[in-house]
């Protein structure tokens, strides 16, 4: 019996094999790709073992992004444009008196971030400005028309609102104060079309400003800088920190290519709220101004011909007539030291901190005016009210004479003043100062800021009344000795510390 079930065994396993050949036409490697399915394929285990601390990280990461890639929605806007070329065709052959010129539909792309539960989404001012129609697509693909609430262009900030059932998923704000250099984020948004991405990186920097990127002098410019990527599309998207608050509103990036090449900056969350609060209550914003043309200390030479004992402040370098702080009686050429208690190391900070107020709030500032701290109170004005050009600098006492005015080259600081003729008093709204002609590329000068056709109204906190005057209150410095000029141009005061070279030879 136990032969037989061998010999039935072997005899199945020959009729197996026979069968094999016969399928295989008897081809060697045919045989081998039959068999192949019982090949082993890749390692028995990983060639790591990752440590708890990274499994610990990665999970931080992959929990922060799943929790807040619903809060993020694509925005796409249509809008009517110009062809400047076309319109250039069209303006050479109608005659005046013709119609319009034909506008074309174009289409752009964003992101947004919901802030309430009831369908209110806050993004960049540039996404929806002069949309004619809004589309928002929220994480889980459904689609919405989407209403402007109002928009804000000097922060770049706007609100839309749509409407659906059920409640949507709004995000939560972080402490601006807690955010710090080094922390990871993760940046949220819809970039080159790609819906929902998620990149990483760290804060890189807090306040970053004088990033040129609007020409409005009221524009607001402080910004968290931060190396995760950020592309066109990903404008209006969030910037989150590892527990899933909303720390910043991505808005652009410094780039010389268009696209990402490593430098990314939001709008930071204490902004964003306060800006958010007055357009969904009012539409638009009611904020408090100032008044004032101010300017960041650059350096340790400035610092040093302001008296100050570091680098931090913000130098004013006009008033504006009837303005809040012509009111207060700060004045051009002090120091603000103290916003509220708080000291200051930019003029952005100071216009991001005055931004979150409205007209009518009360503030408290720490000046440094020839060398004495003054405590002022200024009661801040709606912009409208303070837009009355800057105060005049009077002077009764201008002297006049031969050789007094005569051209003057201080060469050793690289620059040529003359005095002021009629029109030019009349055109910079003063009646005391010099005209400087000419400045010199690469002097001392034109590295502190300098450039031609300002007006230097005063020299070391005196007033200038002739080119004699200036050259005998430049002469009273001694080499290494620095001192603040302040110069008029048409649309700006600017106050510029020079320092004296030291004598060749």
């Amino acid at each position: 019996m136990k032969k037989q079930m061998v010999g039935s065994s072997l005899l199945i396993a020959f009729g197996m094999f026979i069968g094999v050949l016969l399928i295989s036409n008897f081809s060697p490697s045919s045989i081998g790709d039959i068999f192949a399915s019982t090949k082993k394929f890749g390692a028995d285990s990983p060639p790591v073992v990752q440590s708890e601390a990274m499994r610990t990280l990665n999970k931080a990461f992959t929990s922060a992004s799943e929790a807040v890639l619903p809060s993020v929605v694509s925005i796409e806007v249509t809008s009517t444009r110009k062809s400047p070329k076309m319109q250039e065709f069209f303006e050479f052959f109608r005659p005046r008196g013709g119609q319009d010129e034909e506008e074309s539909l174009v289409k752009g792309n964003g992101s947004g971030v919901f802030i309430s539960v009831d369908g209110y989404i806050v993004t960049n001012n540039h996404v929806v400005e002069d949309a004619k129609d809004i589309k928002v697509t929220t994480y889980d693909k459904r689609n919405y028309k989407a209403t402007l609430v109002g928009a804000d262009p000097l922060t770049d900030l706007a609100v839309i609102k749509i409407e659906g059932e059920g409640d949507f998923p709004a995000v939560h704000f972080a402490d601006i104060n807690s955010v710090k250099v080094g922390e990871w984020v993760m940046a949220v948004g819809n970039p080159l079309g790609l819906t929902s991405t998620v990149t990483t990186g760290i804060v890189s920097a807090i306040g970053r400003g004088h990033l040129g990127m609007s020409r409005n002098s009221y524009s607001v410019e402080y910004y968290i800088q931060t190396d995760a990527a950020i592309n066109p599309g990903n404008s209006g998207g969030g910037l989150f920190d590892m527990n899933g608050s909303l720390t910043g509103i991505n808005t652009a990036i410094a780039t010389s290519t268009g696209n990402y090449i490593g430098y990314g900056f939001a709008i930071p969350v204490d902004l964003v709220k306060s800006v958010i609060d007055d357009l969904i209550d009012d539409g638009e914003i009611n904020r408090g101004y100032i008044g004032v043309s101010i300017n960041s200390v650059r350096d340790e030479v400035e610092a040093k011909a302001l008296g100050l004992d570091g680098v931090y402040g913000v130098v004013v370098g006009s008033i504006l007539n009837g303005s809040a702080a012509e009111d207060a009686g700060i004045e051009a050429g002090d120091v603000i030291l103290e916003l509220d208690g708080e000291k200051l190391y930019s003029s952005g900070e100071l216009q991001s901190r005055i931004a979150q107020k409205r007209a009518g709030d009360k503030v408290d500032v720490l000046i440094l005016r020839n060398g004495k701290k003054i405590k002022k109170v200024v009661k801040l004005r709606a912009r409208d009210e303070d837009n009355k050009g800057f105060a005049e600098n009077k002077n009764d006492d201008a002297e006049t004479g031969v050789g007094k005015n005569s051209p003057i080259n201080f060469e050793k600081l690289g620059f040529k003043v003359e005095k002021l003729t009629d029109k030019i008093k009349k055109e910079y709204n003063t009646q005391n100062g010099v005209l400087i002609t000419e400045v010199k590329r690469f002097s001392a000068a034109s590295d502190r800021g300098m450039f031609p056709n300002g007006v230097i109204v005063e020299a070391d906190r005196k007033k200038v009344n002739s080119t004699r005057e200036l050259k005998d209150i430049i002469d009273e410095k001694k080499p290494g000795e620095a001192m603040l000029l302040q110069v008029k141009y048409p649309e700006v005061t600017r106050i510029l510390a020079i320092q004296i070279p030291e004598s060749e030879g």
